[in-house]
C-alpha cells in the first residue's frame, strides 16, 4: 500500500472505532432506566427514595411483597395468566389470520394488491383514545367487560395488520421457482404452504409472532378501560402497586421488573430467528 492508501485505511479505523464507541454509549444511556429500576427493586423503600445511590440491600423482600399481596385488585399469579392467556390467544389467532393474507398478497397477488396493503396499515392510523368510547360501548352491550375475551379479539385487530405486512415481506422473498415446483407435482394450497412456504419463513413468522406477544403483553390502555378488575393483565397489576399512604418506588421497581422478564425472555430465545426473520424481510 502506499501512503495514500495507508491514510485511508488510518481513518476508517478511527471512524468505525468512534462509531463503536459512540454506539456503547448509546446502549448504555438507554438501558440505565432499567438498570437504575433491578437495582430500587432489591433497595428499601427509604434508599430507593434517597438521593441516588448505589446502597444495595440484596435481597427479595419487595419481590415478595408485591406476589404475596393482592395489589388491591388482583394478585399478581392472576394477572399474569390473565396475560398469558390473551397474548397467546390472540397471537395465535393472528397467525391464523395473516399467513393466509400474506399468501395472497404476495405468493398469489390479488387484485389491486396495493390498496389492500393500505387498507390493512390505514386501520393503524387513528388514535386508540378515539376507538375507545365505542368499543366500550360495544364490549357493554355484548357482556364482554372484564372478560378476557374482549381483549384478544382487540389485540387480534390491533396485530393483524402489522403481522400482514410483515409476512408479505417474508413470504415475497421466497424463490417462486420452488412454488412452481410444488405446483407441478400436484401440491394444493395447503400442500405448498406446509411443505415451502412455511419452512422457509419459518424465522420470519418466528419474529412476527415476538413482536405480536410483545406488543400485545405491554398493551396497557384497552386493558385498565376495558379489564379493570376481574381480566387485569400484567400492565394493570403493575400500577396497583402504586399507593398514596407511604412510599412505593423500590415496590413499583420490583413490580415493572417482574412484569418485564417474560417479554425479555421470550426474545432472549427467539433471538436468532428474530435476527434472521427481520433480516429475511429486509433483502430485495
Amino acid at each position: 500500500m502506499n501512503r495514500d492508501e495507508l491514510s485511508a485505511v488510518g481513518e476508517r479505523r478511527w471512524v468505525n472505532a468512534a462509531l463503536g464507541v459512540l454506539a456503547w454509549v448509546t446502549a448504555l444511556v438507554f438501558f440505565f432506566p432499567v438498570l437504575w429500576m433491578v437495582l430500587n427493586s432489591f433497595k428499601t423503600e427509604a434508599n430507593a427514595n434517597a438521593t441516588p445511590n448505589l446502597d444495595i440491600d440484596l435481597n427479595l423482600d419487595r419481590y415478595r411483597e408485591v406476589t404475596e399481596s393482592a395489589g388491591g385488585l388482583l394478585s399478581f399469579g392472576e394477572a399474569f395468566m390473565n396475560s398469558v392467556v390473551v397474548v397467546l390467544a390472540s397471537t395465535v389467532i393472528v397467525l391464523a389470520l395473516a399467513i393466509p393474507a400474506a399468501y395472497a398478497l404476495a405468493v398469489k397477488p390479488v387484485v389491486k394488491w396495493r390498496d389492500v396493503l393500505f387498507f390493512f396499515i390505514s386501520t393503524k392510523f387513528l388514535p386508540v383514545v378515539a376507538s375507545i368510547l365505542p368499543i366500550w360501548i360495544l364490549a357493554r352491550e355484548l357482556d364482554l367487560l372484564n372478560t378476557q375475551a374482549v381483549l384478544i379479539v382487540l389485540y387480534t385487530a390491533i396485530n393483524l395488520p402489522l403481522a400482514v405486512w410483515m409476512l408479505r415481506s417474508f413470504f415475497a422473498e421466497i424463490p417462486r421457482e420452488l412454488i412452481e415446483a410444488a405446483e407441478i407435482d400436484g401440491a394444493r394450497l395447503r400442500g405448498q404452504l406446509t411443505s415451502v412456504i412455511l419452512p422457509i419463513a419459518a424465522p420470519g413468522i418466528a419474529a412476527t409472532a415476538l413482536l405480536c406477544v410483545i406488543f400485545a403483553w405491554n398493551e396497557f390502555f384497552y386493558a385498565v378501560q376495558l379489564n379493570p378488575v376481574e381480566g387485569s393483565t400484567v400492565p394493570v397489576w403493575v400500577t396497583t402497586n402504586i399507593s398514596t399512604r407511604g412510599e412505593f418506588l423500590a415496590k413499583l421497581s420490583a413490580a415493572s421488573v417482574l412484569a418485564c422478564i417474560p417479554v425479555v425472555l421470550a426474545g432472549w430465545i427467539a433471538q436468532k430467528r428474530m435476527i434472521r426473520g427481520l433480516a429475511m424481510g429486509a433483502i430485495k
